[in-house]
Parts: C-alpha cells; structure tokens; sequence
C-alpha cells in the first residue's frame, strides 16, 4: 500500500476556520480567526497581540478593548473549541439509541467530523492549553471533563450490559479519545479520505478496542 504521507498541521495549507454559534461576532470573532492563524503558524509563545491585530487591520490598542492580553485571546479559543466538541458530542449521543454500541460509534463519529472539520482549531486548543493559567484554562477544563464523563458512561453502560468486553474503562477511554483527537494532526485534503470515511473508520476502531460484541 502507497503511504500518502502527511504534513504536520501547523504548516499545512488549511484555513484558519471557527465554527458558527459558538464563535463571538463581528469584530471578536475576526480577532479570534486571526489568532488562530498566528498561533497555528508561530505557536502561542511566537505569536503576539500586534501579529494578531494586524491580520485583522486594526492596532494594538483596538484589540485590546476586545482581550485584555493574548492569553485571553487563546483561552477564548480553547473555549471555542471545547464547545463545539460538547455540543457535537451531546447531539450525536441524544440520537444514538439505547445501546452502548451506537452510543459509542456516534460519540467517536461526533469527535472525529468535529476534529477533521476544525484542525487548527483542535490543534491549538490542544497544544497550547498548557500556556494558559489554571483560571484562563477552567471554563474549558470543565467542558472537557463533561465531554469525558460522556465517554466513560457509554463504556460503564456496555460493560454492565455485556455489549463490551473491558478490563480497564479508564484506560479504554484514555485510548479512545486520544485515537480520535489525532485526526486533527492528519486529515486534510491530501489524504485519499472522506471525512465521513475516516469517522467511519474510527467507530469501527473504537467498537474493537472496547470488545463489543
């Protein structure tokens, strides 16, 4: 099998895209796509509030009145992003059935479209949340944690109910999510995929790794 290689994310030629409804307007939102850019090129110790602001055609002082410093900047976009994920994932587990099985393969499908729609966005939220302090960081943190706490319910509910076989929940779901997160790393319009073939294909990995039946 031909490998069609890959680019890492950060020099790939992918638009710096937020998702709709949960990305502030006008002029908030503009500062944000543009430091989604900047910290996907220079990362978050790289990038400065002037680079941001001029991506976006206004000074230093301008963007100032929106953030009150970068961090502030990248803490709205992990925010962002960590709401998408928990709105996608809610939406999918609500139309999945009582099964842990579909429960499972439409929380892995919801992660993986939501990773190959926003790779740079799921890049920098997750390589660059260690930059922000732990008061920045908590509304995201706590998004996160109720996006987990989905998982590990899903996989509690299959192995009470004998649909999977699991000798370790914690460490299933530790394996399950980072498979899922990765995509964001990868995927792009250089790779012989779809990205409903690759969620797809991810379901079926995550239903294997969890010993469904």
């Amino acid at each position: 099998m031909e490998d069609p290689g890959w680019e890492p994310r950060r020099l790939a030629a992918v638009s710096a895209v937020l998702p709709e409804g949960v990305t502030p307007p006008g002029t908030r939102g503009r500062i944000l796509e543009a430091g989604l850019s900047v910290f996907a090129e220079a990362g978050f110790a790289g990038g400065s509030i002037r680079q941001i602001a001029g991506v976006v055609g206004i000074n230093s002082a301008t963007l100032y009145a929106h953030y009150p410093s970068k961090s502030h900047v990248l803490a709205e976009l992990v925010r962002v992003g960590h709401q998408e994920l928990h709105s996608r994932l809610a939406e999918a587990l609500a139309g999945a059935g009582d099964r842990a099985t579909g429960q499972l393969a439409a929380l892995v499908r919801a992660q993986v479209l939501v990773h190959a729609d926003y790779p740079l966005l799921a890049v920098v939220t997750n390589d660059e949340l260690h930059a922000l302090s732990p008061e920045l960081a908590a509304p995201a943190l706590e998004l996160r944690s109720r996006c987990r706490r989905m998982l590990l319910d899903v996989l509690e509910l299959g192995v009470k109910d004998s649909d999977f076989a699991l000798p370790d929940i914690l460490m299933a779901a530790g394996a399950i999510g980072a498979m899922g997160l990765r995509v964001a790393y990868w995927f792009g319009p250089d790779q012989p995929y779809t990205r409903e073939q690759v969620a797809d294909g991810y379901a079926e990995f995550a239903l294997r790794l969890a010993g469904a039946h």
